[in-house]
């Protein structure tokens, strides 16, 4: 737990999220409603020294429990309306969040698009929304492909994003789709190179075209994608209490997001599942300064990065940027 003299200092802070899972965050006294018994007391994956076994066992909670709650309009407003509420009390500023394309398949005959007006209905004051088409590697088929061509144009939608497990490899259809995204001024990110290596990160760039890369440990390990990040000025939005608790690093002390500021990689820090791993957006940055050893200063600079990929207007990014540097001063 940080000091009560970190904490104040994290509070203070402007901050971005720029990787939330909307489906991911489901508030728990709304899992409730659907397992008033499983979820009587916060589950055992909230416990600071819970691990995955693996992937697998993290997205069935979603199969069983979460995908559930995400059947309807109204169903995300109320979760959203509270997850974002949450958000500002951090005095988080900025969010970057995703939406899943297989709601589509779930919603019956409700407009998909309904689905994205909702979220952005749940917006408090305060807060920039930019909501991104969540999907998987293998999602363009069928119904899905239709919705996909359709939502990118969509003035709710900021840009896509491909995400869940990082296989199978990323598929013609999804450079296609990037392409097209960027040709319409918005944002492509993708998943890559949390458990898989470098090569993955490195595809994410060249062959999808991304600039966000959402994740993207394993670059770490070749000095190659390394300077390939950094000559695309690539940043990589991360989780840190996510990737320990998925495996992907071994603890919150060996997390290497140090190593990626020091090599002249931009990187941002966010929530990614927060049911999933009982964190809140504080709980990322005071995880880095106990934890994870990081000074004041990195955390200043990390919260910086997080606006310097901000879709916001100049002067406004340029005040956020002005008050972190007087934190940074201190």
């Amino acid at each position: 737990m940080p000091s009560p003299d970190l904490a104040a200092f994290v509070q203070r802070l402007p901050k971005t999220e720029t990787h939330l899972h909307l489906e991911g965050s489901l508030p728990l006294e709304l899992a409730r409603r659907m397992d008033p018994e499983y979820f009587a007391t916060p589950p055992a994956y909230w416990r600071p020294d819970f691990r995955f076994t693996d992937f697998a066992q993290f997205q069935e909670q979603f199969d069983r429990y979460f995908f559930k709650w995400f059947v309807s309009p109204e169903n995300y407003y109320e979760s959203c309306r509270r997850v974002m509420a949450d958000v500002v009390a951090q005095n988080g500023v900025y969010l970057e969040a995703s939406f899943h394309l297989g709601t589509a398949e779930r919603i019956g005959d409700v407009p998909f698009r309904e689905i994205a007006r909702a979220i952005h209905a749940a917006k408090p004051p305060g807060l920039e929304l930019r909501l991104f088409l969540g999907m998987f590697r293998d999602h363009y088929a069928g119904r899905l492909a239709k919705v996909v061509d359709e939502a990118i144009a969509w003035d709710e939608i900021a840009g896509v994003d491909l995400h869940g497990f990082e296989r199978p490899e990323f598929q013609p259809w999804s450079a296609d789709i990037w392409a097209k995204v960027r040709a319409l001024g918005k944002v492509t990110k993708a998943h890559a190179g949390e458990f898989m290596p470098a090569a993955d990160v490195r595809r994410a760039v060249e062959y999808l075209g991304v600039r966000r890369v959402q994740h993207g440990l394993s670059a770490l390990g070749d000095p190659a994608v390394m300077q390939l990040l950094r000559d695309n000025e690539v940043t990589l939005d991360m989780t840190p209490i996510s990737n320990v608790k998925l495996l992907a690093v071994p603890s919150m002390r060996e997390h290497p997001i140090k190593r990626f500021l020091d090599a002249g990689v931009r990187c941002t820090i966010s929530t990614d599942d927060p049911m999933l791993f009982g964190n809140r957006l504080n709980d990322e940055y005071g995880a880095l300064g106990t934890e994870g050893g990081l000074d004041r200063a990195t955390l200043v600079k990390i919260a910086q990065n997080g606006f310097a990929v901000a879709d916001l207007p100049a002067a406004v990014k340029a005040g956020y940027l002005r008050e972190l540097e007087a934190m940074g001063a201190e």
